[in-house]
């Protein structure tokens, strides 16, 4: 077979697969060659490959929302020991399996969600949480699990972000009748869409920088690096007053109430 043969059957294989949101290079064949955001995720990658460390052996890494496998499959290529690769979209998984076995990383998928890392029971070296908050209708929620179940040190955060990139300094507290500050573009901000954004239900909060690192430090997570816009590169630090994750809920006790005895 010749090789422009061999590159037909790739691109079916590819296509078969359904449409590709991460443009990877299989054998020389790209799976979202027109995709509208370029060559993308690789031209994101580029600008903030270097916050990651570039050696990765012995580690392990939990990519949460791996969509097509690109960041899997490049972590496995820095010599992580183990990736494993989640995400609640069976179409997704089916892509990022095909390209593990094209580039012949050994990776490990589930059909998971980011709700669903309390059940890995394990904890893992570098985190990855790339473009999945906004799609999350419990943001805080996602991270708060992340933080209690699955990071032990790097997490690896991107969000798109809408509004100010500036960030107005919060005090500590404020007066109940002093209001002027939340109408700072700069004050952590938000956004919820409640039908859909760019032709997708699925996109449901969209923070400001200042919300994206509030939001952060609020779950226990220590901002070391920010090399790209939307990149943040953190590492677990102690929680603060009131964080750590409410769901799954803790078993009740013997002695505590339970919901069938309660008349709240």
């Amino acid at each position: 077979m010749s090789l422009a043969e061999e590159n037909a059957t790739l691109r079916r294989e590819i296509d078969a697969l359904g449409d590709w949101f991460h443009n990877i290079e299989l054998g020389g064949v790209p799976t979202a060659p027109n995709h509208f955001l370029g060559d993308y995720p690789r031209v994101k990658w580029r600008r903030f490959a270097n916050a990651i460390p570039a050696d990765l052996t012995g580690k392990s890494v939990l990519d949460i929302g791996c969509n097509g496998g690109f960041y899997a499959i490049e972590m496995k290529r820095r010599g992580a020991a183990r990736v494993l690769g989640l995400d609640s979209d069976a179409r997704y998984l089916a892509q990022a399996r095909f390209a593990a076995a094209r580039t012949g990383q050994d990776i490990e998928f589930r059909n998971l969600s980011v709700y669903d890392v309390g059940a890995l029971g394990e904890r893992f070296d570098v985190v990855l949480f790339m473009g999945v908050l906004y799609h999350l209708r419990h943001p805080l929620l996602a991270l708060d699990l992340i933080r209690t179940h699955a990071a032990r040190d790097l997490l690896v955060f991107q969000s798109m972000q809408r509004g100010a990139q500036d960030i107005t300094p919060v005090a500590e507290d404020y007066d109940f009748w002093d209001v002027g500050h939340f109408a700072e573009p700069g004050y952590p901000k938000l956004h919820f869409i409640e039908h859909r954004y760019a032709n997708d239900w699925t996109n449901w909060w969209v923070p400001n920088r200042a919300c994206t690192e509030a939001m952060l430090r609020a779950s226990g997570f220590a901002i070391t690096a920010h090399p790209e816009e939307e990149v943040f590169v953190c590492r677990c630090a102690p929680l603060p007053p009131g964080a750590g994750a409410v769901h799954p809920a803790p078993a009740p006790r013997p002695d505590s109430p339970t919901a069938e005895d309660s008349h709240l």
